[in-house]
């Protein structure tokens, strides 16, 4: 799989296809060309962007994920590929099936891998875990202490420095960084789910009637504090009620794309997202209840 994301962002382009690449014509520059196989996820975030047919087609072809931005600048939409795996009926069907003993005993190593990623994450620029570590080893099948909440009532305050910090509170403040970011984010682990067979609305945990991404959901929550950590280190030098300019989304995205040391190897986000949507594949076809979850260390 590839592993770039592409943002349209800074200014008018058309975007079509020419010879199996993405041909990208903007005014007073020469026609930019990169391979389409080789783009993850296509964001499109200027108003003025447009595309053709088979820019759509080609990327859907190659496995891509295409993210449409609203007026705020904001993901609204998000495009995956109906023809990821060959095996893919099979594998819906196995899902719809799956335990509730099974969705909880994976919901609890999802939910005590995030809390060690929160742990790290603190750790990286408080010098702290704040008490999340043996928090993580306390959670049981499906989480029904709820640590989860219990551990992000405590991650978020001492993540930014601040103690009236809420997340999802409306307002110019570093929730709009998150959102973005945590959009990013579930376009990969969309496009990795769907990659591995499964189907991004049948959750584990999430399971709201309307939310058709319950399993992609699901699975980046161990991977958010990949966003976390990049908007903390973000606000610390730079004011959050400030509007999300480009210059805020390229550290984000390039914080999405570096290499993370993984059990002591050099592996991607991508790949990281790829593997543990593989993990839960086998858990669902073959009902172990063991995952392998990645947990991405420093950045490389």
């Amino acid at each position: 799989m590839s592993h770039r994301i592409v943002e349209f962002a800074e200014g008018p382009a058309l975007l079509h296809v020419r010879n199996n690449q993405l041909a990208v014509d903007r005014e007073g520059l020469d026609t930019f060309t990169t391979p389409l196989s080789e783009i993850a996820v296509l964001v499109l975030t200027h108003p003025r962007v447009q595309l053709t047919q088979s820019v759509i087609a080609g990327l859907s072809a190659c496995g891509g994920t295409v993210v449409v931005c609203d007026h705020k600048y904001l993901p609204a939409a998000m495009l995956l590929p109906l023809q990821a795996n060959f095996v893919q009926t099979e594998r819906y069907a196995k899902q719809a099936q799956v335990t509730e003993p099974l969705r909880k005993r994976l919901w609890q190593q999802l939910v005590q891998a995030k809390i060690r990623a929160q742990a790290r994450a603190l750790e990286a620029v408080a010098g702290s875990d704040g008490g999340l570590k043996p928090m993580a080893e306390r959670v049981r099948s499906g989480d029904v202490d709820n640590l989860e909440a219990q551990a992000a009532r405590r991650y978020w305050p001492l993540l930014f420095n601040d103690p009236h910090f809420r997340r999802g509170n409306e307002g110019p403040n570093q929730n709009n960084h998150l959102n973005y970011g945590y959009a990013i984010l579930r376009g990969v682990m969309a496009r990795a789910t769907c990659a591995a067979g499964l189907h991004p609305s049948f959750g584990l945990n999430h399971h709201n009637r309307y939310n058709p991404f319950c399993l992609a959901d699901d699975l980046m929550e161990p991977f958010r504090p990949i966003v976390d950590l990049a908007v903390a280190q973000w606000v610390e030098k730079n004011d959050p009620s400030e509007p999300l300019d480009g210059e805020t989304k390229r550290w984000i995205l390039e914080r999405l794309v570096c290499r993370f040391e993984v059990d002591g190897e050099e592996r991607t986000l991508f790949d990281c997202a790829g593997q543990l949507a593989a993990s839960v594949m086998r858990a669902i076809m073959s009902g172990a209840k063991e995952l392998e979850v990645p947990e991405p260390g420093n950045h490389l």
